[in-house]
């Protein structure tokens, strides 16, 4: 295996993610004028970058995030492994006390290593990262992109970051996120390390 660097985003804001409202894999949302904004202002940070390739969800929200690079000409592959988790029955609901309750119950399925967990038509973090592993292996199959971006989902991002540093997956809450933010994660051949924990100084007005 040959040394990579892969810089990982979450997608910028949309309606639902202002308004709290789950998304998951079933919301194809749009980004709002504030997720055009930390697009663009992401851009501006990383355009220097000398980016192989750029790999992005099925979901229109990631590659609206980084549009521009693409605009510059990198080739980009979707992948459907980094799709957000499935939240099932409980997506583009409105937030409610019940629903809360619902989530946090999960959640603590979660941290307590319940990892087949999950909602009525929805996905469990185990199930997540089975289709993830296969998005890792088609990104490391590849020697010759060294410098990746990939656009990736909150809930999702979480659990590939526990699969790059060969976490158990009841330690996803150590990764905050926010929309926009970076994680830069290095490959040196046999392992990976977070070079960049949840940088958001990009979207810092200066």
């Amino acid at each position: 295996m040959t040394e990579k660097t892969l810089y990982i985003v979450r997608h910028g804001q949309t309606d639902l993610n202002k308004r709290g409202i789950v998304q998951g894999r079933g919301m194809d949302t749009d980004l709002n004028d504030e997720g055009r904004l930390q697009a663009n202002m992401f851009y501006n940070a990383y355009k220097d970058v000398a980016f192989d390739k750029i790999y992005i969800s099925t979901l229109k929200r990631t590659q609206q995030s980084i549009q521009q690079f693409i605009d510059t000409g990198i080739p980009f592959e979707k992948l459907s492994g980094l799709d957000e988790l499935a939240w099932g029955i409980h997506e583009g609901q409105p937030s409610t006390p019940e629903t809360k309750s619902a989530f946090f119950k999960l959640m603590r399925d979660w941290t307590a290593g319940r990892l087949d967990s999950k909602f009525e038509r929805g996905e469990s973090p185990n199930e997540v990262q089975e289709r993830q592993k296969e998005a890792l292996e088609i990104m490391m199959s590849r020697p010759e992109e060294k410098n990746v971006l990939i656009c990736m989902h909150g809930r999702a991002l979480r659990l590939f970051l526990c699969l790059l540093t060969d976490k158990s997956l009841i330690h996803m809450e150590d990764f905050p996120h926010q929309n926009l933010v970076l994680y830069k994660v290095t490959y040196d051949g046999s392992r990976f390390d977070i070079a960049d924990f949840n940088n958001a100084i990009h979207l810092q007005i200066h």
